[in-house]
């Protein structure tokens, strides 16, 4: 660094952040998006290209008459993300270029892992497999799992959730094996962060993943709310309105699978509860316990953040698909307003790793943009002291 950055690196840094986001475009895009001259995107491109963060793509359609724009695009060469669903029957790990273009993904059953280092090695081979094809430098990864996590690195929760991956361990062990920053998040966190990268629309939402623990997000003008919040740092532990049961009780499979156990039902897996013919008493009183518990967090979410939309997602999601009639018949009787309930279309394991690729380029790229700001070739800040607008 031989200085601060100048007005030329800050429009260099917002040609770059504006390809890496929206290509393939044009130069005219780029001008119209950022707002600088055309000499100014002109310079810019041409330094990022000598850096190795842009090239020319495709040639633009031509809409009328006059010459067709040339396309910039991010070479594969600027690197790749791998994004992680860690969860307790099934691991994704899914492989991008920093255009979030996937370069393959696996999926396979999760293997029960005793010890913390053998299981950061099992996710290392995976993320092996699916990024044989991926050029460039790693520049993140992120590993969603069914765990509320702590500034990127601490899994808190009940131990069963991720057979006692308590702390740091998982997130230090991962750092060790792999040569690009490692955080963890949470499989809410990245379920909604997937919903948002493919509708712009959304403002703000809540979401419940209902899966090993129940587990909760929310998001504000579009943008994902991080943090404990004293209403719902643990949104499982309040009372779900049956009994003395949490709603953690009846919103995760373990605890579902407990109830309807204690209410008579012969289930091995959780996914008998939907999958296999039962006694229709006891099944419905087990339905019924879950009703009122979805009711109650919705209700719970509404008083205190208004959201637009309520989203379920999760092992449990074929359930609530089941119950959402009468949900939303309870819900339309006891409040004035009623947010829209959903349960998203989503693939096992692919949507939160999905999630998790959107949180990688979301940093990488603030990284690089970053990097751009506070490079600086030799002999370049004499060059550079005039704005360039």
């Amino acid at each position: 660094m031989t200085g601060n950055p100048t007005p030329r690196d800050y429009n260099k840094a917002s040609v770059l952040e504006t390809v890496l986001s929206r290509a393939p475009l044009t130069r005219n895009e780029v001008i119209q998006l950022t707002g600088l001259s055309k000499a100014t995107v002109s310079r810019a491109v041409e330094e990022l290209r000598a850096d190795g963060f842009v090239v020319n793509g495709g040639v633009d359609e031509m809409t009328g008459r006059g010459r067709r724009s040339t396309n910039l695009d991010v070479p594969g060469t600027t690197g790749h993300v791998v994004g992680i669903s860690f969860g307790a029957q099934s691991t994704c790990v899914l492989v991008a270029d920093l255009r979030g273009r996937e370069v393959q993904h696996v999926l396979v059953p999760t293997v029960d892992h005793r010890k913390v280092g053998s299981a950061a090695e099992w996710l290392v081979d995976l993320m092996a497999k699916a990024g044989r094809s991926a050029e460039g430098p790693l520049r993140q990864v992120v590993v969603a799992v069914p765990g509320r996590v702590r500034s990127g690195t601490e899994i808190f929760g009940p131990a069963e959730a991720m057979k006692g991956f308590a702390g740091s361990a998982l997130q230090r062990a991962l750092a060790d094996l792999v040569d690009a920053p490692v955080l963890l998040d949470s499989d809410a966190n990245a379920s909604l962060l997937g919903i948002l990268t493919e509708d712009s629309t959304l403002g703000n939402a809540a979401l419940f993943s209902l899966s090993s623990i129940l587990n909760f997000a929310s998001c504000q003008d579009h943008q994902l709310v991080r943090g404990r919040t004293p209403a719902f740092g643990d949104i499982g532990v309040l009372f779900s309105g049956i009994g003395n049961e949490s709603l953690d009780g009846l919103l995760s499979t373990s605890g579902l699978l407990r109830f309807a156990r204690g209410r008579g039902l012969d289930l091995e897996n959780i996914e008998d509860l939907w999958l296999q013919p039962h006694a229709e008493a006891s099944r419905a009183d087990v339905l019924k316990a879950f009703t009122t518990a979805i009711v109650t967090a919705v209700s719970a979410v509404i008083v205190t953040l208004d959201p637009e939309s309520v989203f379920f997602t999760g092992r449990l999601r074929p359930l609530v698909d089941e119950v959402l009639p009468e949900v939303r018949r309870r819900l339309d009787t006891s409040l004035t307003t009623v947010p829209e309930v959903k349960t998203p279309t989503q693939l096992l394991g692919l949507s939160v790793a999905r999630g998790a690729v959107s949180e990688c380029l979301s940093l990488a790229r603030e990284r690089l943009r970053d990097a751009v700001l506070e490079a600086r070739r030799p002999g370049q800040q004499a060059e550079q002291s005039a704005p360039a607008f």
